[in-house]
């Protein structure tokens, strides 16, 4: 792997985020259970909704995307996350395909908007226009808008698949995600 993230000698620093998507593989991550305190020897998570850093470091050594690219501010993250870490994870079906998000691509944003906020709504129905990120026309997965590393499948990826691809990480070995999971696994 170029950039090997593991070569420097020190503890990895990893840096998460979700876009579009449930956040279960986040969820999946906290399953590691006790394995998370084996991995904070290895480790440090240096930006995350899971810890309460509110910027990306200027380098990262792994970067974990979670969900599509639904939005303006999807779209941002994402490349923020691909200018500033080595290695960029794209996790989970979201993230990979588009998955459940990318599901409104088969229908006009303006009809879909219209959907949500106006025709099932029975009080105040209008679309929203503060305090909301604008909808891309199209949602992407991650590849569609900046180079990825590597691709963890799964909805969400089990937290073992999760321990496999960070543990061969700080090895120093190139992970294989398809020993470990699949799509819609």
């Amino acid at each position: 792997m170029s950039n090997d993230p593991t070569s420097t000698g020190h503890k990895i620093t990893v840096a998460t985020t979700w876009l579009d998507g449930c956040s279960g593989c986040h969820m999946s991550f906290l399953d590691m259970d006790e394995r998370l305190i084996a991995l904070a020897d290895q480790i440090d998570i240096v930006y995350s909704p899971l810890v309460d850093t509110k910027e990306l470091p200027e380098q990262v050594d792994v970067g974990i995307l979670e969900g599509s690219i639904s939005s303006d501010d999807d779209l941002e993250k994402a490349k923020e996350f691909r200018q500033h870490c080595k290695l960029l994870i794209s996790l989970g079906d979201c993230a990979v395909n588009g998955n459940v998000p990318s599901m409104r691509n088969h229908f006009k944003l303006a009809d879909v908007m219209d959907r949500a906020y106006r025709e099932n709504v029975t009080l105040q129905p209008q679309i929203p226009v503060h305090g909301v990120p604008n909808l891309l026309g199209t949602v992407k997965p991650i590849h569609g808008v900046v180079a990825v590393d590597l691709f963890v499948p799964g909805c969400p990826p089990h937290a073992d698949a999760i321990w496999y691809v960070l543990s061969e990480l700080i090895e120093g070995r190139t992970p294989d995600p398809s020993q470990v999971t699949r799509f819609g696994a």
